[in-house]
């Protein structure tokens, strides 16, 4: 080979890697200004939702998941989605979260899904169940038993995707102003109770009444009502129920689980990146866990406290649970004869507990084992 031809060849190999530089600079060199201007493509890209929540976020366990949600979600997408929060009656009234999604009037919101019973029956099984799953069995359920998909393709008729985003234990089984020794004392009661284990205490007698957690007090106050079930003890102590109501019954008959869920209206999910996506399910997994630990670890001491209060715990006789487990089941049996979705919801989780019997009932310590 010649040198002229030596010298062309050099001079148009390294005129084509000089080219490919000034057009690619090395992927391991980051400039400033380069990591700037995709800083602020990121930003640009950023999701914000407004979403309206069913309980005001100073109430621990019951209102302050959603806050913890909120910030992990910021955490986790470098603050490129972000949920405002929007306390009860803000935008939305507390009861109407699903409907303000189901309109497109918000993105999502934050609530129990038992107060869509009136749009969608089945949607107080998903949310609680009188005598139903504890909650580990519900996540079990929900996660591994075909509950999450049930509940999806139910709320995907009305153009809203579910997110289990919280859960609790047994709430109380509510504040009375004067003992319960018989069913016979429901009869004519007043009385603020939600979902199926209202639906039971009618049948009792009981006049039933339904409000949100901040107009409770001041019902109660007033003598509106004579009794109410709420939530946990320690949101029922927030609420000031124990001034009024001195008799605080328990177990939690009618809720054993309360999920909670982050409603999505469903153009508002499909318009989310598969990474926004998954930030949201795996956040509110996280929130399932952090809220329910949480919720077991603040009651004992609330407990504890009763008595200086001059509040009295009681436990249901026996003779009493079985009478109110028969009337669960007649008024549930009866909802699942009229509607589809509910009594696929309903065959589904007695499919399953059928199931899981056989490891619950060899697998744990009795319960009054010491």
């Amino acid at each position: 080979m010649n040198k002229r031809l030596i010298v062309a060849v050099c001079i148009t190999f390294f005129a084509t890697l000089l080219g490919s530089l000034a057009i690619r600079p090395p992927s391991k060199v980051i400039q400033s200004d380069d990591h700037l201007g995709s800083f602020e493509q990121n930003r640009a890209d950023s999701v914000v939702w407004r979403v309206p929540v069913s309980f005001t976020t100073n109430l621990g366990v019951l209102g302050d998941n959603i806050v913890y949600v909120a910030d992990s979600i910021a955490a986790v997408s470098d603050s490129t989605f972000e949920l405002n929060i929007a306390e009860p009656g803000e935008i939305v009234p507390a009861l109407m979260i699903v409907d303000a999604v189901r309109e497109q009037k918000v993105n999502a919101g934050y609530t129990w899904l038992g107060y869509d019973l009136g749009k969608i029956p089945a949607s107080t099984l998903i949310g609680a169940v009188p005598f139903g799953f504890e909650p580990w069995e519900y996540t079990a359920w929900w996660y591994e038993g075909g509950g999450r998909e049930l509940t999806t393709d139910i709320y995907a008729k009305s153009g809203v995707y579910p997110v289990l985003c919280g859960l609790l234990g047994p709430e109380t089984a509510g504040w009375f102003r004067k003992p319960i020794e018989s069913l016979d004392d429901i009869d004519g009661l007043k009385i603020r109770f939600a979902g199926l284990g209202g639906k039971v205490m009618q049948r009792l007698g009981a006049s039933v009444t339904m409000l949100p957690g901040p107009e409770i007090f001041q019902a109660l106050e007033k003598g509106a009502i004579d009794a109410t079930e709420y939530s946990l003890p320690n949101v029922d102590n927030e609420l000031g129920f124990d001034k009024v109501a001195k008799f605080n019954y328990f177990p939690g008959w009618h809720q054993v689980f309360t999920s909670i869920h982050m409603v999505v209206g469903v153009n508002a999910w499909n318009n989310l990146s598969l990474q926004h996506q998954s930030i949201l399910e795996n956040v509110c997994t996280a929130g399932v866990t952090r809220n329910l630990a949480k919720a077991e670890a603040v009651q004992g001491p609330i407990i504890a406290g009763f008595n200086d209060k001059g509040v009295t715990a009681n436990r249901f006789p026996e003779t009493i649970l079985r009478e109110l487990k028969r009337v669960s089941t007649e008024v549930i049996e009866e909802e699942a004869a009229k509607d589809v979705d509910f009594n696929a919801v309903y065959e589904s989780q007695l499919a399953f507990k059928a199931s899981y019997q056989y490891w619950k009932q060899l697998a744990y310590l009795p319960r009054d084992f010491e």
